[in-house]
This record gives C-alpha cells, structure tokens and sequence, in this order.
C-alpha cells in the first residue's frame, strides 16, 4: 500500500478524468455515429470519472488482496458518487445529464444495476490492471514536477469548469425563458379568445419556409432558430392585429357597463404581454443557443423534466430531425 503525495492523488484524479473521457467519447461517437466530445466541459477531462477513481482508490487502499472487496467498495462509493453528483447537478440546473429511467431498477433516472456493476468491474480492472503502471509513472516524477504538474491541470480545468457552468447556466435560462414563451402564447390565445366572448380570433400560423438551400451544421441549426423566431414574431403580430380588429369591433353580446370595462382592460394586458413577447425574443442571442448546441452535442442523453418539451425540440433541431 503507498501513501501518495496531494499533487499525486491531483494527478490520478486527472490522468482517471482523462481515461474517462476517452472511454466515453469513443462510446458516445460510435453510439451516436458522428464524433462527440463528451462531457460537462470542454476539454478532454470528465471529472466524476477522475473523482470515481479516486474514491476507488481511496476506498480499496486496505482491501487490495481481496478482489470481492475491491468490487463491492468500488462499486458502491462509485454509485453513491453518481447519486450525488447527478442530484446536485439536476437541482442547479434542472438537466439530466445522463439518464438511466430506460434502465430496470434506476433509482430516479441518476443510477441503476446495471451501471452500478460496471462500476464494480472498472474498479477491479483499475485496480489490479491500470493502476499500477498509472502509478509508477506517477511517483517517478519528482515531488516539485508533480506539484507543477499538478498545479497547471488544476488552474486550466478549474478555469474550463467555470465556463462550462456558467454556460449550463445560461442554458438552463434560457430554456425557462423559451418555456414561459410557449405557455404565454397558449395563455395569450385563451384570453384573447375569452376577452372576444368566445368568438374564434386566431388563425392556423403556416411555417416560414426560408432554407431554400441546404444547409448544415451550425449554419443550418442558426437558421432553424431565426426561422422559429420569425414563426413566433409573426405569431405574435397576427395577434396584436386581431386584438385591434376585435377593440375597434363592436361589443360582445351582454357586455355592458364594468363587464364591458373588464373586457376591454383585458385585451389591453393582452398587448402588453405580447410587446414584453417580443422584448425576450430580442434578448436572445446566437450565441446563447449555440452555447445550448455545444452542451447538448456534450450530452446527447441529456433530458429534463421541468423543460421536457423545449429541451426536446431543440435536440431535434440540433439533430436534423426538425
């Protein structure tokens, strides 16, 4: 049993994030059958990896002659570590970034049997099979290397973490911002229809067929979104144009006096909520959605609940599929 160094443990914590997004890339890439860079962040380092190896390692230190021991230990401080972190990470940014609820047994989409005992098994592989030759490579750079080694992989990852989290946030509102956008028009259509006295005001909005030439990649997922966003504004102007037709119409039947009041201050809250509408379409930007394209293609398995449908069609747009 060796004692290691904080830069060593640094260290396997990198090397294990590294070997990690390795092994995942080369999964995802052949599942999805294009090349993904998988993970929460940029570069080449998924840190629940790095983090389960050193919760192996740590965990095992005692137990190495014991290859069930290994197992069992590996496997469950393994889980528990996908637990958390996917909890944590669900509760930030209400995402999933990985979903087992397709898994039997999952426990909240975050684990399940099945992942649960390839832990096990990886643990024993790292262990008995990767470790060792990880660890002699490690303890033959002298204490100062190891420190500065350590050190420069801590200051870049830690700055590509922030961006990363700082994008997933920016994700997650925008998301909540375009889910509040589809249930306000469904909301803007039943007052309006209510305020009309239940006379039909709204007609079907035809799609905007604009991509005349194929396109692809970013150039086509751009254009997709500026082809939502010009559906949604005009939408959004039929709408502030029937208001008008209806107001300048005559009354509903049986209104009269404060009814015919309420009536019109409702179609006035209407065009106001239609002009802030079009003040939140304005404020998102290209770039905010093509930092929502960059996480997702990251996280091709990502999934919400509380923004299932929005999520939905922008994977689908991502994906060619819309």
């Amino acid at each position: 049993m060796h004692l290691y160094f904080a830069s060593q443990w640094i260290l396997f914590f990198f090397l294990y994030s590294f070997m990690g997004w390795v092994w995942e890339s080369c999964y995802v890439s052949l599942k999805e059958r294009r090349l993904v860079n998988r993970g929460f962040m940029h570069g080449p380092f998924l840190p629940l990896y790095g983090s389960g190896a050193v919760i192996v390692l740590f965990c095992t230190m005692t137990v190495q002659d014991h290859v069930v021991l290994v197992f069992l230990l590996g496997m469950a401080g393994a889980t528990a570590l996908e637990f958390v972190t996917g909890v944590v990470m669900e509760s930030i940014f209400h995402v999933k970034y990985w979903d087992y609820s397709h898994q039997k047994l999952n426990l909240k989409g975050y684990i399940c049997p099945a992942a649960s005992l390839c832990w096990g098994c990886f643990s024993v592989f790292m262990v008995y099979v990767v470790h060792p030759p990880v660890q002699s490579a490690v303890l033959m750079l002298p204490e100062r290397a190891a420190a500065a080694a350590a050190a420069v992989l801590t200051v870049g990852t830690a700055a590509d973490f922030i961006l990363s989290f700082r994008e997933a946030l920016d994700m997650k509102q925008l998301l909540a911002q375009v889910e509040k956008t589809r249930q306000q028009f469904r909301r803007l259509q039943d007052k309006l229809y209510q305020a009309a006295g239940g006379m039909t005001v709204m007609d079907k909005v035809h799609p905007d067929k604009r991509m005349e030439k194929k396109l692809f990649g970013r150039a086509a997922y751009l254009e997709k979104i500026r082809t939502g966003r010009r559906m949604r504004a005009k939408h959004l102007e039929e709408l502030s144009a029937k208001i008008e037709t209806v107001i300048k119409g005559s009354l509903p039947p049986k209104l009269s006096g404060r009814a015919a009041e309420k009536w019109r201050q409702d179609l006035a809250e209407i065009k106001e909520n239609i002009f802030r509408e079009f003040q939140k379409m304005n404020e998102r930007s290209d770039r905010r959605y093509l930092h929502i394209a960059q996480m997702l293609r990251r996280n091709p398995t990502a999934v919400s609940g509380k923004f299932k449908e929005t999520l939905d069609e922008l994977k689908k747009i991502i994906n060619g599929k819309q």
